[in-house]
């Protein structure tokens, strides 16, 4: 290599780490504006309804946005990601009622219990593929909810974690206060969604894609294909198992529900409703849903109908999610503006 062509690469390589360092600025700024709108909301109205609903999108949105890690990012279709929604919940609460320690010793615990328990499922998952990875976690969902509704001395059974959760105060926050219960899950919604877009971002997020697109071709070029899709498993189980802790602190509680299939049914039908190949796709699929259950439900009883409708116009009619649409759409128009 001559002289000219080594500083050209050097250059290019620090035109290329001066734009992810920017695009890092970028993301932070957006994260802060994003908090300060959502902490503004409890001045700008006095409804309790919309609060919980945001609580609720915290919850959901840090679960589908981490399955998207592995759907969209991956291409890892998990068919059983409830069960780190479900471990987080029980987890959290279980650890709050049997020791009595701080909620952050308390979430860090839980996060522990997570890191070891996606660490072990992961590593027998994600060495099978496509149908076989997808089954097999829903077999390990199932597991696991069996596992709560037979073990009744500890988890309660069918009836869940009963007597509430403590909620001792730290640091000055007091979560039994629900504007800080409030503050507290936007907090943890925008830090996660914060360390899920790096990680897409980072050139171990574009190592992702690479699998996904063709797993052979990355092997070949010396990419451990294994090792990387366990990280991106259990990483996604983290940020699924943060959101069951929300949910616990919501309910005050952790119910079997939380482990159910349906649970990660949902999570794909999330993804499905706000599109997996932009970041934030999931987050708007997760409010599209929250609004549909909270509307449909209002009027009407067979409220699996009108989702079903629903489905169907997405997987049929737009074939994407909305997002996804909106980014197309977009890209089209900016391309004929340009020509």
């Amino acid at each position: 290599m001559s002289e000219a062509q080594a500083e050209q690469g050097a250059s290019t390589l620090n035109v290329s780490r001066t734009g992810a360092k920017s695009q890092r600025y970028r993301d932070v700024l957006i994260a802060l504006i994003a908090f300060t709108v959502l902490a503004s909301l409890p001045m700008l109205t006095s409804s309790k309804f919309l609060l919980d609903f945001v609580i609720r999108c915290s919850a959901y949105g840090l679960f589908a946005t981490s399955l998207n890690l592995l759907v969209g990012y991956t291409g890892l279709t998990s068919f059983g990601h409830g069960m780190f929604f479900g471990l987080g919940a029980y987890g959290y609460g279980l650890v709050m009622q049997k020791t009595g320690v701080s909620i952050p010793v308390a979430f860090v615990a839980t996060l522990l219990i997570t890191l070891v328990v996606a660490t072990v499922i992961g590593a027998i998952c994600v060495r099978l593929k496509e149908i076989y990875f997808a089954f097999v976690t829903l077999a390990f969902q199932m597991l696991i909810h069996s596992t709560i509704l037979s073990w009744v001395s500890l988890t309660g059974g069918d009836q869940g974690l009963r007597g509430g959760i403590p909620r001792p105060a730290f640091l000055g926050i007091d979560l039994s206060n629900h504007l800080h219960l409030y503050i507290f899950s936007c907090a943890l919604l925008v830090i996660g969604l914060l360390l899920m877009r790096q990680i897409a971002q980072s050139p171990f997020g574009y190592t992702l894609r690479m699998i996904r697109d063709n797993a052979a071709r990355a092997s070949f070029v010396g990419i451990d294909v294994y090792r990387a899709k366990l990280t991106i498993f259990v990483l996604a189980a983290l940020f699924a198992s943060v959101g069951g802790m929300i949910m616990a602190l919501f309910v005050s509680g952790a119910y079997p529900e939380f482990a159910y299939w349906t649970i990660s049914g949902e999570g794909i039908f999330i993804n499905m409703l706000g599109g997996v190949t932009t970041f934030l796709g999931p987050m708007v699929g997760t409010v599209l849903l929250l609004i549909l259950n909270d509307t449909v439900t209002r009027f009407t009883e067979y409220h699996g109908i009108v989702l079903g409708i629903v489905i169907l116009f997405f997987a049929i009619g737009l074939r994407k999610g909305l997002m996804d649409f909106a980014y197309e759409w977009y890209a089209q128009r900016r391309d004929r503006e340009r020509g």
